[in-house]
């Protein structure tokens, strides 16, 4: 029984120690009761506390956790008696439609002819009347580059052309760069990724895909800390702050820095202060470490020395 099932019980007995003419009797229920209220609680904080545990435990093992379930937030029924107490009140009134055309790039425009041999003699041509299409094609644009191959013998060296310089293997940046917006945008797991470029014939394996999720990705992280940088030169302060995460079923801190342009997220195995200076100078691994030594540290190193000198004169 929880605390507010104890607490009904309780109130269903209406024990009332005042009303007891025996002092000690009263004084004794009165201990009882405290008691049984004190324990409902303790009993109720190791309840969630056990709860916590076996969630961390599942976390490890690779399991879902409980699911946290909410309350339902539904209103409860009122009696309406009325049609207009019925009717909504934050209905809006007149409202516009908002259009989409300014915002939709036209990459070709098409004239709808009128059949001329329907035209009355007296027609006269007004203008056009535009209607946008919104329209999407997919389909594959396999090439087969013919490199040519030259030979001098009096070098005894081969010559031969290049393909472009944004190819890198058997796939162009139109496949890679679908399978990382399926991937990163759509949320689309790698086999039905595999699923759909397969019914474009797209003959790509599982293994490939995963290399392009998850391999050469410099380009990506160098656009990160050159927005991070940006982004830290755009303002005069930054604010920042920390929720715990985990890597690897290991306890990690993600660390969100943001002014009102961006915001950045950094996962590191510490939170303390070399941490977070290492992530505002674009290092969150702390490789590239540095230290400042000038007049102010200086000075700052001497006034700790003289602190100390007096700390062990006064021991």
């Amino acid at each position: 029984m929880n605390l507010s099932g104890i607490t009904q019980a309780l109130e269903t007995i209406n024990i009332r120690p005042d009303e007891i003419h025996d002092e000690q009797l009263s004084e004794t229920i009165r201990i009882l009761l405290q008691l049984i209220e004190e324990l409902s609680e303790d009993n109720e904080e190791l309840k969630a506390e056990n709860q916590k545990l076996r969630d961390e435990i599942s976390l490890m093992k690779g399991e879902q956790p409980k699911p946290d379930i909410k309350p339902s937030g539904k209103k409860p029924n009122v009696d309406i008696s009325s049609e207009e107490e019925r009717k909504p009140n934050n209905t809006p009134k007149n409202k516009k439609s908002k259009t989409k055309k300014p915002k939709i790039k036209i990459d070709r425009v098409e004239v709808c002819e009128v059949d001329k041999g329907i035209l009355p003699d007296d027609a006269e041509f007004k203008g056009y009347q535009s209607v946008v299409v919104q329209e999407i094609i997919i389909k594959t644009d396999n090439v087969e580059y013919k490199k040519e191959i030259y030979y001098s013998p009096s070098q005894n060296k081969t010559y031969m052309g290049k393909t472009p310089s944004e190819i890198e293997g058997e796939f162009g940046p139109g496949v890679k760069s679908t399978v990382l917006t399926l991937k990163h945008v759509a949320n689309v797991s790698e086999p039905k990724i595999h699923e759909f470029l397969g019914n474009f014939n797209i003959h790509i394996a599982p293994s490939t895909i995963s290399r392009i999720l998850t391999k050469n990705k410099e380009l990506f992280h160098r656009e990160k800390a050159d927005i991070f940088r940006a982004g830290l030169f755009s303002t005069g302060y930054q604010q920042m702050d920390d929720t715990s995460s985990k890597v690897h079923s290991q306890n990690h801190y993600t660390h969100i820095v943001c002014n009102p342009y961006y915001t950045a997220y950094f996962t590191t195995p510490r939170k303390d202060r070399l941490t977070v200076l290492d992530i505002l100078r674009g290092d969150p691994d702390g490789e590239s470490r540095s230290y400042c030594f000038n007049e102010e540290a200086f000075g700052i190193m001497a006034k700790g020395l003289q602190r100390n000198k007096v700390a062990n004169v006064i021991k």
